[in-house]
């Protein structure tokens, strides 16, 4: 800068210099990059045949039970049955101490004995007027007191022994020899329980059982009867019962807390497979769905009302959240009853980031690996491990 120019020109030469040099670096500053699209994994939709079924959680129950009680009060002398084993209708199970009630039966017949000689003697005596008609009805009257005392000894002494008033598996004994026992007692000595048939109590909601009511009407359930469908069974470790059994919708309670419905079916169970108190799963054949579409669970999300959403992403690469009604679950996924069609692409990767009409790249999706539970997989599943999408 030259030195012979003033204070204030080399003052206004700098601040040109600068306001150039700025002016300079905002032409030189590159328009920013528009943001990329998200990368989402998605999968894509086709109709199948699948058969419907519908699976109901229940318990077995025993087709009877009987609790065995004493009937008068003594001590055990003999238990006559081994535990767990299978007894018959008047098996004798307990020997009760008789002597005290063979005493009582002995007295009553000698008592009966002495009433019918006075009864008889008088009948002879009130034929020659010896007796008065009073004193002859008296002896009469004593003489039906006496037979029953006799019965009534001869049933007590009957009840010493004591027998299952059922056929079936007895479990184990609530008393030994030398442990007295008393009529009526709240206790039962052993419980004798018929396991074949067997009965199995499952639960639905009134809303479901009036659906198969329908279905069962229509011919969609198989029926075995008159208001009554074929079930199978799956047993706690998942696998199948060997036997069909029938399920009773005309046998319903509903549980007044919950609104449930516990319907009641019937299983042979010839080996003593099933056991009472057993948790197991009652499997209904709905019919055949020729069209049914399946979508993962990851690709249905709900909005604060609970309805039930897809993401679907367009032949341009746009999203769209689309409505979509379901039915039930098969395996991990949802039957569809609206909503969706064949060839629909759905997003189960990656949906927090998706915005309605945004752009996207799709990829196959990571974290879907459709199971059936019928032992068939889909062929759109990636063999990748499922992780959670984000």
């Amino acid at each position: 800068m030259d030195s012979n120019l003033s204070p204030r020109r080399r003052l206004l030469l700098a601040a040109c210099s600068l306001g150039a040099l700025l002016l300079l670096n905002a032409c030189e500053q590159k328009t920013p990059d528009a943001p990329k699209a998200p990368e989402v994994g998605t999968i894509t939709l086709h109709s199948r045949e699948i058969t419907i079924t519908s699976e109901l959680p229940g318990r077995t129950e025993a087709w009877r039970v009987a609790e065995v009680r004493p009937q008068v009060n003594g001590i055990i002398q003999k238990r006559l049955f081994t535990e767990g084993t299978d007894v018959k209708e008047g098996q004798q199970l307990y020997q009760i101490d008789e002597a005290p009630y063979k005493a009582a039966y002995d007295k009553a017949q000698a008592a009966l004995v002495t009433a019918q000689h006075l009864a008889e003697r008088d009948q002879k005596l009130i034929l020659d007027n010896a007796i008065s008609k009073q004193q002859l009805d008296d002896a009469m009257s004593a003489y039906q007191q006496a037979q029953a005392d006799v019965e009534s000894a001869r049933i007590n002494l009957a009840y010493t022994k004591v027998y299952s008033p059922i056929s079936g598996r007895i479990g184990r004994s609530a008393v030994t020899e030398g442990a007295l026992v008393t009529n009526a007692q709240p206790q039962p000595m052993a419980i004798v329980q018929q396991l074949d048939p067997i009965y199995v109590d499952v639960t639905q909601s009134s809303l479901e059982m009036s659906r198969m009511r329908r279905e069962l009407a229509s011919g969609q359930l198989q029926s075995a009867g008159e208001d009554a469908a074929s079930v199978s069974l799956i047993m706690e470790d998942g696998s199948t019962y060997e036997q069909t059994g029938t399920l009773k919708f005309s046998e319903v309670s509903v549980d007044e807390t919950t609104g449930m419905v516990t319907l009641r079916a019937v299983f042979p169970n010839k080996d003593r497979h099933l056991l009472p108190g057993m948790f197991v799963h009652a499997r209904l054949n709905e019919g055949v769905n020729e069209a049914a579409i399946l979508a993962p669970q990851q690709a249905i999300v709900r909005d604060t009302t609970g309805a039930a959403q897809a993401w679907v992403v367009g032949a341009d690469n746009k999203v769209t959240l689309r409505p979509v009604k379901v039915d039930h679950t098969i395996g991990n996924t949802w039957l569809i009853r609206s909503g969706l069609n064949d060839g629909d692409k759905v997003v189960t990767e990656g949906i927090q980031r998706l915005q309605p009409g945004g752009t996207v790249v799709p990829v196959p999706a990571t974290n879907v690996n459709i199971d059936l539970s019928d032992g068939t997989q889909s062929a759109d599943a990636a063999p990748a491990p499922a992780k959670q999408g984000g």
